[in-house]
């Protein structure tokens, strides 16, 4: 996959007659867009003397540290939560990573990891607290203001731990600061949405989307601070919401991840926002039977 990834005006059927472009992050050979932050963060770590990395992750963000590591001549063990999406996981797989599936969710699983390495001596890369992911996701940012005929009125993000939004935010805010930047999360899990109302981070209990690549239950105070520098606001989106977003793309031959179909799922909704819209179409990494549901039965989900 060559860059910059294609920024495409988007089909008819999704752009219901205002400007709208999509930034295609699935285009590249992983499927998502995490491979951006990865590359520099693990090299980092393979620059100060590491040979194993261990990080956490629902399946993007351990495919791309695996395929990262292999570049960097290392090796990657990824701690996952019990009953991770078998497409990831076969995905994790294929890049050469060990996978191990311990916890409830993506935090236990992340604290289980953070424990293992810190017991063996290796290093642990948190996935939204890596200071080396920001240029990675700025890119995407400055791709955005570059293949745009015309500044985007708003751009719309997926947040989950935050570092995307961060990375993205910061170059818009630096290059076309007249874009707002808007976050999207998931109503079933909103404490990053809650943490940037609060304007801190903040304790929540809940974490129950489908959309793995928003499934956060605990907030990095680092990442809260660094999107309330850039953001101009967050919106969430629910689970119904999400998933007829999942069939709208595919009705226009994409695939979608739940995350990459939640800005869709919001722009679908939000007549205020200023034109043209740009969405980051973040991840295809779906599982195919929840793929089939979302598609055919959306009224299945929480609305």
């Amino acid at each position: 996959m060559q860059l910059p990834t294609p920024l495409e005006r988007a089909p008819d059927v999704l752009s219901a007659g205002r400007a709208l472009f999509l930034k295609r992050e699935d285009l590249h050979e992983l499927g998502a867009f995490k491979w951006r932050g990865a590359l520099p963060a693990v090299f980092a770590y393979g620059k100060r003397g590491a040979a194993v990395v261990v990080t956490a992750s629902t399946g993007n963000h351990g495919a791309a540290a695996a395929w990262a590591a292999a570049r960097a001549g290392m090796r990657a063990i990824v701690y996952v939560p019990e009953g991770a999406s078998r497409t990831k996981l076969e995905f994790l797989a294929a890049q050469g990573a060990e996978a191990r599936e311990e916890g409830a969710d993506l935090d236990e699983a992340k604290e289980r990891g953070k424990a293992f390495a810190g017991g063996s001596g290796f290093a642990f890369f948190e996935d939204g607290a890596d200071p080396e992911q920001l240029g990675g996701y700025a890119a995407i940012g400055e791709e955005i203001v570059s293949q745009s005929e015309e500044p985007a009125g708003t751009v719309v993000v997926p947040l989950g731990n935050g570092a995307l939004l961060a990375g993205v935010g910061q170059a818009i805010r630096s290059q076309s600061p007249s874009t707002a930047v808007v976050g999207v999360a998931s109503s079933a899990s909103p404490v990053m949405g809650l943490a940037f109302r609060a304007g801190r981070a903040v304790p929540c209990g809940i974490q129950g989307t489908f959309a793995d690549g928003l499934a956060v239950r605990v907030a990095i105070p680092s990442a809260v601070d660094r999107i309330l520098r850039v953001a101009d606001e967050v919106r969430l989106v629910s689970e119904r919401e999400i998933a007829q977003a999942v069939g709208a793309y595919a009705s226009a031959g994409i695939r979608a991840e739940g995350a990459a179909a939640a800005a869709l799922a919001l722009y679908a909704k939000s007549a205020d926002l200023a034109q043209p819209v740009v969405l980051l179409v973040t991840g295809r990494n779906i599982d195919e039977a929840l793929h089939r549901r979302a598609v055919e039965d959306p009224g299945s989900f929480a609305g």
